[in-house]
């Protein structure tokens, strides 16, 4: 079959764009051809993939990102595919892998009334309502049960339509057999000492949607010599000016590190000590069970699809609902003050990354769009 992936923008550090990759590669492993849509691709492009670069142009995203969907509409009638596969929410689709949050839940809950007045909030929410309608046809990949009863009460989605995926984490993520090896080389290189503790922020794009103002609150309501001990290393490809504004505002100049997008995350998991993840709204959070199987322990709330395995695992803690800033800090305090918690949840998460299936999702979701009736 000839598959067509629809995808805003591509690049290497995105958990979305990561699950995009691995499930196209997992059909053209199937002797499928894969064409991709996209604004914009960074990184190397894998052999046989046929990637077209949209050339549409405007001020605002939202607008690009509507004259987008209507691009890909006119070649697709011209060229015609046997399926449509969207990883942003847009007309047209025949299997929409949701990834991303309810965008209507968010717009009534974490914005002012006036948000949903702005051409931002009409683009996006129409765009939505085109995949999640009843009249709709698209069937969607669910990540995590979490953000369905928000689409089925603001758009009356039918449950049937919804299909539940198990995660997949890389194999490549798991703890080697050499960790503390890997681990002692990697705090030396940072110029961390034994009695460093280092905290890790890992958002590819969205800090402010996963919490990082929340972080460095956390950070510098730390008890003074637990704050002297502990730095935070933030990793991520998006724009860091206000979180750096907010650093120095804080008093936390020198103990935050920004890092940038990288590709070697396997390394920081395996050298830090704790992960913070209070995001405000996630729709899985991937970064949760690399975390995991890596013997990370965690600290996130409990909105995100993916935090309910931490849990399972004994691998941390989880910030209930409704969130409060000393929920948060005092969680915070607590796992960074107690080096034999630390060990045990680290030992829980990797007894459980030994049985549990987190690994079956980009195989799983190959399987569904390749037979799925359209």
């Amino acid at each position: 079959m000839q598959l067509a992936f629809c995808l805003f923008n591509y690049f290497p550090y995105g958990g979305l764009q990561r699950d995009f990759l691995r499930i196209a590669l997992a059909c053209q492993a199937r002797g499928h051809s894969i064409r991709v849509y996209t604004l914009e691709w960074q990184g190397k492009t894998p052999p046989g993939f046929d990637v077209l670069l949209v050339p549409v142009r405007a001020w605002r995203n939202h607008t690009r990102y509507g004259r987008f969907a209507a691009w890909v509409a006119d070649d697709l009638a011209r060229r015609p595919v046997d399926r449509v596969i969207g990883f942003n929410k847009m007309p047209g689709l025949d299997v929409y892998y949701a990834a991303d949050p309810c965008f209507e839940e968010k717009a009534r809950t974490l914005r002012s009334p006036l948000y949903r007045l702005g051409g931002r909030y009409r683009r996006f929410s129409a765009m939505e309502r085109t995949v999640f309608t009843p009249e709709s046809r698209t069937e969607i990949l669910m990540i995590s049960r979490v953000q369905q009863p928000f689409f089925e009460r603001h758009y009356g989605t039918p449950p049937e339509r919804f299909h539940l995926l198990p995660p997949g984490i890389s194999p490549d993520r798991r703890a080697p057999a050499d960790a503390s090896v890997i681990r002692a080389s990697f705090r030396g290189e940072f110029g961390l000492g034994d009695d460093d503790l280092l905290v890790l922020f890992i958002g590819s794009s969205g800090f402010k949607t996963k919490g990082l103002d929340r972080c460095l609150k956390a950070m510098a309501a730390l008890p003074e010599a637990l704050g002297r001990r502990s730095r935070l290393f933030v990793i991520g490809k998006d724009n860091p000016r206000s979180f750096r504004r907010q650093t120095s505002s804080l008093g936390l100049d020198g103990r935050v590190v920004f890092l940038g997008g990288r590709d070697d995350i396997p390394r920081f998991l395996l050298g830090a000590d704790l992960l913070i993840h209070p995001a405000y709204s996630e729709a899985a959070g991937i970064v949760l069970l690399e975390a995991l199987v890596a013997g990370l322990p965690v600290l996130v709330t409990d909105v995100c699809g993916y935090a309910h395995y931490i849990d399972d695992a004994k691998a941390g803690y989880l910030i209930a609902s409704p969130f409060t800033q000393k929920a948060l800090d005092t969680a915070s305090t607590m796992m960074l003050a107690d080096p034999e918690a630390r060990a045990q949840w680290s030992r829980n998460a990797l007894a459980f990354s030994e049985e549990a299936d987190i690994y079956s999702l980009h195989e799983k979701a190959a399987d569904f769009i390749l037979n799925v009736q359209t």
